[in-house]
């Protein structure tokens, strides 16, 4: 029986874009005489722009007081999505989140949290922020900030980011409750620059081979990810799995950064050019530190732009081997540009070719943006995440856009994102009522932390993750006392599809790696998770192949 059979049908969250088109009913004043209108508002007669003029009309004439600002944000983000699916404009007041991402940092108390049940609760305090310098701990929870309740009140993600975020150098008071403390600790807490980490995990996985995971290319993910190889290197790896599965991708000179780990400087990555971008080529500008040894890409369908830049580099120089399934299809390259009102346009100024000279952007139609963002849901749909024939993926490809790998003379294809070496089908045997039901109401997130607020002393014994598994995960308690909670404090509707064998190991699995991550941070949760990893498994696999022929 093949391990997707009996899967239940299941569709991925698919935004819809809402266009609300205005109608312009004509009336005129039988006096009116436009000549003298005109003169009395000359700012129309020195502007020719009727997109302009309209606005202008509309802001100093209309019979009731508009919003201008919401008005131009919608009207210059309806002309944006008229261009190609990636260009789009970010209003002022999403600017500082977004830099934030981008750029690999932002000013606060330095705390990862999660809400539950009406408390804010700490996750992890980041490592060196200002938080864990005064001894803040995972478990603790705030319950005063400046001395105004914040819990039980209903207080929601963004208003606590809003309360602990800050200028540098300022001040937070924070009242935190501890377990078997009675009275709350108060804390002073002095904002600071806090990292915001983009490699999300790196570890040994045997004694030959390390894993890196990248969660996306910030300003910062070349120096981290450098950190990581430095480090597992010193350890004696002589193969690496670099994970970019739901990676979305970030900035082209990080991502060249990172393949000049892996190829010669004289080796060109990735190579861009546009109506008004002259071609240009990028090179490493520096000796990689794995020059040699075994690599392995993993990617899936949500891996794009800078991931796919990457995965196309490893693979048209025949460095690595690329497993997964068929990534992204984004060969776009934005360019930002700040206006003035505090906003910025992300714009398309050019494609990106890989080494071999293929685009990998999947066709779309200008202004149909609605149609491009259902290829992911089409890929449910049609069967190609779960066919076992790695033939389907490249069916999505043009393959009349025909390129050789640079090395190998592979044949590659363009027009459809990275088509993967090894295709390994999504496994969907987990998934039945129940599992859907405790994945889509955070039940784990919110039981292990729970659980670890109730036992950290006890938890905080363990000296390292594979410790922590082999005694704490020994027997099913954990496991039965966390349906125990389903079913009675969160009244589970779908209890009796608990005991599916897939659905019980996923979850187990699940369970302690998210327990592990409050005690050993994201290094526990990766270890754990990607022990059953198929992906994982397969690139070992192809690491001890004699087929494997990657230089």
């Amino acid at each position: 029986m093949s391990k997707n059979s009996g899967r239940v049908i299941w569709l991925p969250l698919v935004f819809s874009l809402l266009i609300a088109g205005s109608f312009y009913l004509g009336y005129r004043y039988k006096n009116f005489q436009q000549s003298d209108f005109l003169q009395s508002h000359s700012f129309l007669l020195n502007n020719n722009n009727p997109l302009n003029q309209t606005l202008q009309l509309i802001n100093q004439l209309y019979v009731d007081s508009v919003d201008m600002n919401e008005k131009y944000d919608e009207t210059i983000d309806y002309l944006v999505r008229q261009l190609d699916p990636h260009s789009y404009y970010i209003p002022p007041k999403e600017m500082l989140s977004v830099e934030e991402d981008l750029n690999g940092s932002f000013e606060g108390v330095g705390i990862e949290f999660f809400i539950v049940r009406d408390t804010v609760q700490v996750v992890t305090p980041i490592p060196g922020g200002p938080s864990e310098q005064l001894g803040i701990m995972s478990g603790d929870q705030i319950i005063k900030v400046n001395d105004s309740t914040i819990a039980g009140v209903g207080i929601t993600n963004d208003e606590v980011i809003k309360k602990l975020k800050g200028k540098k150098g300022t001040k937070v008071k924070v009242g935190i409750k501890r377990l078997n403390q009675a009275k709350l600790i108060d804390f002073d807490i002095k904002r600071d620059k806090i990292p915001i980490y983009s490699v999300d995990a790196g570890f040994k996985i045997d004694n030959h081979t390390g894993y890196i995971k990248i969660g996306r290319f910030s300003g910062t993910t070349a120096q981290e990810f450098r950190d990581k190889l430095s480090d597992l290197k010193n350890q004696g790896i002589n193969q690496l799995i670099i994970d970019l599965r739901q990676n979305p991708g970030g900035f082209l000179e990080e991502v060249v950064k990172i393949v000049g780990e892996f190829i010669d400087v004289k080796k060109e990555v990735v190579f861009v050019e546009g109506r008004s971008v002259e071609k240009k080529y990028y090179y490493p500008d520096y000796k990689g530190l794995f020059l040699q040894g075994k690599v392995a890409i993993l990617i899936d369908e949500g891996s794009a732009s800078a991931s796919e830049i990457f995965a196309g580099a490893i693979q048209d120089w025949d460095r690595g081997i690329i497993l997964g399934r068929r990534s992204f299809g984004k060969g776009l390259v934005q360019q930002q540009y700040a206006l003035e009102n505090g906003g910025a346009l992300r714009l398309t100024i050019a494609k990106y070719y890989t080494p071999s000279g293929r685009c990998i952007q999947r066709p779309y139609q200008a202004g149909h943006n609605e149609e491009y963002e259902h290829d992911i849901e089409e890929r449910y749909t049609d069967g190609e995440l779960f066919d076992e024939d790695d033939n389907f993926a490249l069916a999505k490809q043009d393959t009349n856009n025909k390129y050789h790998t640079k090395v190998l003379n592979r044949p590659v294809f363009g027009g459809g994102g990275i088509a993967p070496d090894v295709y390994i089908p999504l496994d969907t045997t987990y998934l039945n009522a129940f599992s859907l039901e405790v994945f889509a109401n955070g039940w784990i997130q919110d039981y292990t932390y729970n659980y670890f607020n109730k036992h950290s002393q006890e938890l905080k014994k363990y000296k390292n993750v594979d410790e922590f598994v082999t005694h704490f995960n020994s027997n099913d308690d954990f496991y039965n006392s966390f349906i125990f909670y389903c079913k009675n404090d969160k009244k589970a509707k779908n209890i009796a599809s608990s005991s599916s064998v897939h659905v019980k190991n996923e979850i187990k699995k699940r369970l302690i790696a998210t327990l592990a991550r409050q005690i050993f941070n994201n290094d526990g949760y990766y270890q754990i998770m990607m022990k059953q990893d198929e992906l994982i498994q397969k690139a070992l696999q192809q690491f001890s192949s004699k087929s494997y022929s990657f230089k």
